[in-house]
């Protein structure tokens, strides 16, 4: 994913696992617990049934998203 500045995605409780490594910027990850920022060369793990919502900051972001099963948009349960 090349996400532009400013680029945000509704939120969405998805069926399934998502694995996500940012390449280049900031990913926001929005859940239960508050925001956790990933940076560049980090990545992050979302459970199926977690409520999340996926932003980047003003650099925006490349990263890495693989989701298991495999996304789609019935199975990401967006708002």
């Amino acid at each position: 994913m090349v996400a532009p500045p400013g680029w945000e995605e509704p939120a969405q409780t998805p069926s399934f696992a998502e694995y996500t490594v940012v390449l280049r910027g900031t990913l926001m990850v929005e859940h239960a617990e508050g925001t956790t920022e990933v940076a560049a060369g980090q990545s992050v793990v979302t459970s199926p049934g977690e409520k999340v919502r996926y932003s980047v900051g003003p650099e925006g972001a490349d990263y890495v998203a693989v989701c298991l099963p495999a996304f789609s948009p019935d199975a990401a349960g967006r708002d």
